[in-house]
């Protein structure tokens, strides 16, 4: 019954700067306040709950950062959720308050919750700064999962990866570590390619802007998605999967970063609480294996295998014979 206060104080701290501040060094519940324009005693009662739940460490009157914190929770950290945390306090966090509208209806909550259809740089991140954030928290999550997800198969028989949609990079980067010979492309909006230019400058992925919806495909052995399929509908999910079919040679792969259910749909928990997002927020849902493999083998692909990765993603691999 309280795991949406927990949630609750963690956002609210990274919302109010509290760990940025405390990047600095340690500091007391008096200056803390003032930087965050609150009363004292309020501020320390949320410096406190932080303690409680381990982000913040307490010596005499003074607060700092636990190595977590400064890993995951400072904004200007490379390893940063903060991004992600930030929309979830502002977009997530009231539309799962119509969970039960989105489960009786049927679909996502953008209009009841915020009066418009989505939309997070035009509504929620209008600024660069808050842009940068955004992908920021996005990159730090894919940090947890794309070394695994790289791992998970052997890949060392594509010569080139193109990664749709791939946002900051960070699985190209990570094929791209793993294996020094392949090349790597990022492919996705133009806006977000001119992000991505500050996490891939210096590696060996290319960038390329683009729809993977309606632009010609980059050309690669491997094509990669990554939090992609959950999204969509399954008429999009089926014209995606058709035009990387038919854009890659026989013997080509296809490979996806996704929550995997299990296969009677027990678990785990942390995919179902992902699905019930996906109603809430998108036209997606998470899926099996199984069923994962039923829309890969639809669009024309054989050989299709699975791995539980024991990071947040697992994998999905499949080939066009």
């Amino acid at each position: 019954m309280e795991a949406f206060r927990r949630s609750k104080v963690m956002f609210t701290a990274v919302s109010m700067g509290v760990f940025d501040l405390l990047a600095a060094g340690p500091e007391d519940a008096y200056a803390l306040s003032l930087h965050m324009e609150a009363g004292e005693d309020a501020a320390a009662r949320l410096l406190d709950g932080c303690v409680a739940l381990g982000l913040l460490e307490k010596n005499g009157s003074l607060y700092a950062n636990t190595e977590m914190a400064a890993r995951y929770l400072v904004r200007d950290s490379p390893h940063t959720l903060a991004g992600y945390i930030l929309y979830s306090d502002r977009v997530l966090y009231p539309m799962w308050s119509h969970l039960d509208a989105a489960v009786r209806e049927g679909g996502h909550r953008w209009k009841q919750t915020f009066g418009f259809e989505g939309g997070l740089f035009s509504h929620f991140f209008k600024t660069e700064q808050d842009k940068r954030t955004f992908l920021l928290g996005m990159h730090g999550l894919g940090q947890l999962s794309s070394p695994a997800v790289a791992g998970a198969f052997d890949l060392s028989a594509f010569r080139r990866v193109a990664d749709l949609g791939g946002a900051t990079g960070h699985l190209a980067l990570a094929i791209a570590a793993r294996y020094p010979d392949m090349e790597a492309v990022l492919f996705d909006l133009p806006e977000v390619i001119e992000f991505a230019r500050e996490f891939t400058a210096g590696s060996r992925v290319q960038l390329v802007a683009g729809d993977f919806f309606g632009d010609a495909l980059p050309e690669a052995g491997l094509y990669t998605l990554g939090r992609i399929v959950h999204d969509w509908s399954p008429d999009k999910i089926e014209a995606l999967l058709g035009r990387i079919y038919a854009a890659l040679p026989a013997g080509g792969g296809l490979l996806l970063a996704e929550k995997l259910l299990d296969e009677d749909l027990a678990g785990p928990a942390a995919a179902h609480m992902q699905s019930l997002n996906m109603l809430v927020c998108t036209e997606g849902r998470e899926r099996s294996f199984s069923q994962y493999a039923e829309l890969l083998r639809a669009a024309g692909f054989s050989e299709i295998r699975g791995e539980r990765t024991g990071a947040p993603l697992d994998a999905v691999l499949a080939i066009k014979k």
